[in-house]
Order: structure tokens, then sequence, then C-alpha cells
């Protein structure tokens, strides 16, 4: 596929991603190799932001469902977050990558409070910019907080990691007749229910012309290899 154009991407990891084949909390391998796959593509030029999810430690509809009240469930997640954001920018500083953190939730003891100008400084000078703590406010997804934050930025598109190398009519581990897209508008995404990130995620995206990148984490310098065109994606934009 093309290289992709993108010089200030802002890259969507979720919490389960740090899990590597295990079933919990963080594998120190799949972290180290994440960090390293980042420097990468910050060593290469492009300004790079990073929004991290909770999953694998906890899940605030998870909690609610278990009869937390919602709000201080989704607070307990977005307190996951910083914990993965802390792991998060430790690894690439060990990685000799520099890197800072802030968090949409206070916690001021552990990291800055996101700053827009702050951030964006940092992302100028070369840093890595690490955001946790969702968005602060409880009800919002991480997807959310990652458009959100990529227009606040002015960050050139949203590429999201999961599990498959872009989107599908449906899921293709159990679908193997599951209709892959190469290229989707954000009406087509949405009006096809793909799930390619939450309704609120994608109209921010769209309405600030930030496209969406869909690609697979589940290979070696995956990050790296979807910017140079190496590996498959799926792109959500205006067009």
């Amino acid at each position: 596929m093309p290289p992709l154009p993108y010089t200030r991407p802002l890259i969507k990891i979720s919490g389960e991603a740090l899990m590597g084949e295990g079933r919990h909390g963080i594998h120190a391998e799949t972290l180290a190799d994440i960090a390293a796959d980042l420097a990468g593509v910050a060593r290469g030029g492009a300004r790079v932001a990073v929004v991290v999810g909770g999953g694998n430690i906890f899940r605030g509809l998870a909690g609610a469902a278990r009869g937390i009240d919602r709000v201080k469930a989704d607070f307990m997640g977005m307190l996951a977050t910083v914990m993965n954001g802390v792991a998060l920018q430790q690894a690439l500083v060990r990685a000799g990558q520099a890197a800072s953190l802030y968090s949409g939730l206070p916690v001021p003891t552990v990291c800055k409070t996101f700053s827009r100008d702050e951030a964006s400084a940092d992302l100028d000078r070369g840093a890595v910019v690490v955001l946790a703590g969702g968005t602060g406010n409880p009800f919002f997804t991480t997807d959310t907080s990652a458009a959100l934050r990529a227009a606040e930025l002015g960050c050139d598109a949203v590429l999201k990691a999961t599990q498959v190398d872009g989107i599908y009519s449906d899921d293709p581990k159990a679908n193997p007749r599951a209709e892959r897209y190469d290229r989707l508008t954000f009406s087509e995404a949405l009006s096809r229910d793909l799930r390619v990130m939450d309704a609120a995620a994608i109209a921010i995206a769209r309405d600030n012309s930030v496209p969406i990148v869909v690609f697979s984490l589940h290979q070696k310098n995956a990050i790296g290899k979807v910017m140079r065109g190496e590996a498959l994606y799926s792109v959500v934009g205006n067009e």
C-alpha cells in the first residue's frame, strides 16, 4: 500500500495491546516493542502523540455492569489509562526517546494535567506525547479522547491500532467472507455501523477533517510499517 503522508499522527493504542499474550496487566517485552516502534517513527521525523487505553487493567463499562456507579467506574478506568501512560512514557525514555505524559484527569503527583499549548510544544520539539486519563470526564471513551486530542493538537490523522489489518463488514476471524474496505467515508462508516470508533469519536474526526487509519498491531514494528506502506490498513475520511 502507499506510504501514509502524515507527519503529525496520533496513535491510539488499546490497553489490551499491552498485555501481549497475557490476560491482564502489562507484558514487559510487548511494552518495550511498542515503545521502540513509536520511537522509530519519531526518529523518522514524525511528531507523534499517543492515546493509550486502560482495558488491560480496568474497564469502566465492565465495572458498571458489576454494580459500581457508572461515573465512579469511568474514573477508575481513567486511572487505569494513567498507569499505562506512565509505563509507556518510561518505556520510551528507556528506548532513548524523549517523551512526556499528560492526563486529562488531574493527577498532579503523577504527571502534568493536559495542556494543549504545552503538549503541542512538546510535539514540536520532537518528544513523543503520551496522553492518558481520557478526556477527564465520564461517559467518554478513549476513542473519543483520541479524536478530540488529535483535533486539539493539530494532528493530521488518528492511527488506530487493532487486532485486524483494516476495516471489515464483519469480524473476519468469525466470518471468513467478511468484506474488507481499503477506504470509506465517515458517513459510510457510521451508516454501515462498522464500529471503527464510537459515533462521538467519528463525528469529532469528521468535523475536524482528521482521517482515521485502522491497522493491525500484531506484527513487529507495525506502526512504522503502516506509516511506510509496508502493511495493510484502511482509511476513513471525508472523501
